[in-house]
């Protein structure tokens, strides 16, 4: 990466997953924490369709390096953020790509968490076993 090349930053969320994804201009290589994206994410499919889909989307997939920091959750969470940070950092890239990422849902926040424990139940929602007698 050369020191006067543009950089595009954008912040995903996902569960309790935050990623800060930078968009360097290069040839479409992913590196998450310092690894190959491939490595990161157990060579699993869907985690890096997930990951490259916002590129694949504009038509961009070879034309930016996706730099990732992320931390939190596990990796689907880590997965949906980088989603949404790369999106993100699309849009600093050209207003013109907001409109097909947000058809596509890449910008929205998946709002789903864990849900907390209540007391009295074995679960957020699992309660213990009835007796009636």
């Amino acid at each position: 990466m050369s020191n006067n090349s543009v950089v595009y930053w954008g912040t995903g969320r996902r569960k309790t997953s935050v990623a800060r994804v930078r968009l360097v201009p290069g040839n479409g290589t992913i590196t998450i924490n310092g690894r190959p994206g491939d490595n990161y994410l157990n060579y699993n499919p869907s985690y890096i369709a997930a990951v490259k889909a916002p590129l694949e989307t504009l038509g961009l997939s070879s034309e930016y390096d996706i730099l990732v920091n992320v931390h939190g959750g596990g990796l689907t969470g880590q997965s949906g953020a980088i989603k949404q940070g790369a999106a993100r950092a699309l849009c600093e890239l050209s207003a013109d790509n907001r409109k097909p990422l947000k058809t596509e849902g890449h910008l929205s926040r998946d709002p789903r968490a864990k849900e907390r424990r209540k007391y009295g139940l074995k679960k957020a929602r699992k309660a213990p076993q009835f007796s009636k007698r």
